[in-house]
């Protein structure tokens, strides 16, 4: 059971949040180049693909339960850090993104909004490398 919850949670997070991650850093050329179509695009990507991935910590807290982790330093870091990525995403980048969009303009926020979706992005890869390496794990690497 451990080995099909993991397959989940690994396809969950490159198909959900992977997606999430390319959409909303293309999102700031976009609106640049004062592409409204694709920037809307962009903004419905990350918008439908953050729910979706919701499925990761959810499949993630099933193998961790299977491989009896829960209490790892290296999956609380993970956790926490997965946490602050969906609270960017939540608070910070999809709202700016819905701002952008209404306006029509670009602006000097977009440098933030930018800046925000790669922090949101660092995290994602901060968490990954996390279970990946697995420090002090007793599973091993």
């Amino acid at each position: 059971m451990s080995k099909i919850l993991l397959s989940v949670h690994v396809l969950a997070a490159v198909l959900a949040v992977g997606p999430v991650a390319v959409a909303a850093s293309m999102f700031p050329a976009a609106v640049r180049k004062g592409d409204v179509k694709v920037a809307t695009m962009l903004h419905r990507i990350c918008r439908v693909y953050a729910y979706a991935a919701i499925a990761v910590p959810v499949f993630g807290f099933g193998v961790a339960g299977t491989m009896h982790v829960m209490g790892d330093p290296w999956l609380l870091t993970s956790i926490g850090l997965t946490a602050v990525a969906a609270a960017v995403l939540a608070l910070l980048v999809l709202p700016r993104q819905k701002r952008f969009l209404a306006e029509e303009s670009t602006s000097d926020k977009l440098g933030r909004l930018a800046m925000v979706t790669g922090v949101f992005n660092l995290l994602w890869a901060a968490v990954t490398v996390l279970m990946i390496v697995r420090p002090g794990s007793s599973t091993g690497a």
